[in-house]
């Protein structure tokens, strides 16, 4: 198994090297860097120390990431967009950002031993967005949803980029095939979506967080429609929770009750937001992906 490695020099106040490695990034927790200290991937000035080793001002400490050799995604292919502050993917449908909750750990071992995600993928291909809280990630995407991901370079990126994203002012589209015909070619859902007490899935919920959605017919079936999609918030599946609110749940969503399919059919087209550097306008654009286009011919065809 090859190794990426991620050399920190160590500051500021005294702290032992278990501590000062899980606390450079979220994913690290402190079990998984004695881990990385046990097994030698975690060196101080090249030699191989207890987790419980005290720092000293200036200490080298270089973590050894490894790569999985068995992944399906070959990272450059997937690449959009990227300059010195910026990155822009195209995540595959099927392809978690970060480990799930249904992994043992919430941590890079799932992440980079047992299940390959978006993160596993940046530590292998840009090992150096590790120094960057969630490696530089600003928004999600679900693990069924393929599209655009933008990744921060720096810390000054991430933060102009947070914010864009946090004010609403990153301007997302998607496209969503979906089950029936809505009755108008154009129209806005405006419905709270939450966690109601007792219930593990998120739903329309009168108590939940204001959420909008706003859906344009792009093209009609008989029995199915293809719509551009553009939400005003960003909520945790927003888009599959109002469109299966409204009776026309998306292709392939088998949370939200959408017809069966071999992938679901939602696909996060283009964002658009003021890049960091420059403050001018930047939209970004993934193709749809050959999988999408062939599941839809599919479904028009067996109507």
């Amino acid at each position: 198994m090859k190794k990426n490695s991620l050399k920190l020099i160590f500051t500021g106040p005294i702290k032992r090297l278990d501590a000062f490695i899980s606390s450079r990034h979220e994913e690290f927790s402190r079990e998984f860097s004695k881990k990385l200290i046990a097994d030698g991937l975690a060196l101080v000035n090249g030699e191989k120390y207890k987790p419980s080793y005290i720092l000293k001002e200036g200490d080298q400490v270089e973590i050894c990431l490894p790569e999985r050799a068995d992944t399906p995604f070959e990272f450059e292919k997937l690449v959009l967009f990227e300059d010195e502050s910026l990155l822009a993917v195209a995540k595959p449908a099927g392809l978690c950002v970060h480990p799930t909750d249904s992994n043992w750990e919430r941590t890079p071992q799932a992440s980079l031993l047992r299940e390959e995600t978006l993160v596993s993928l940046l530590f292998s291909a840009r090992p150096e967005l590790a120094a960057l809280p969630r490696l530089g990630l600003v928004h999600r995407l679900d693990r069924d949803t393929s599209g655009v991901m933008l990744v921060a370079k720096n810390e000054t990126a991430r933060m102009a980029l947070s914010v864009q994203f946090r004010d609403r002012l990153a301007k997302k589209r998607y496209l969503a095939a979906v089950s029936g015909r809505p009755l108008k070619d154009t129209g806005i859902i405006d419905a709270p979506i939450g966690r109601a007490s007792g219930f593990k899935k998120i739903k329309v919920w009168e108590y939940g967080r204001d959420a909008i959605t706003e859906y344009t017919v792009k093209e009609k079936a008989k029995k199915h429609t293809l719509l551009d999609i553009s939400p005003h918030t960003g909520r945790t599946n927003q888009i599959r929770i109002h469109l299966s609110y409204i009776g026309h749940p998306v292709i392939g969503d088998k949370l939200y009750g959408g017809e069966s399919a071999a992938r679901m059919l939602l696909h996060s087209a283009k964002i658009t937001f003021s890049h960091p550097d420059t403050g001018k306008s930047k939209t970004i654009s993934a193709p749809v992906p050959p999988e999408f286009k062939k599941a839809w011919a599919k479904v028009k065809k067996e109507e």
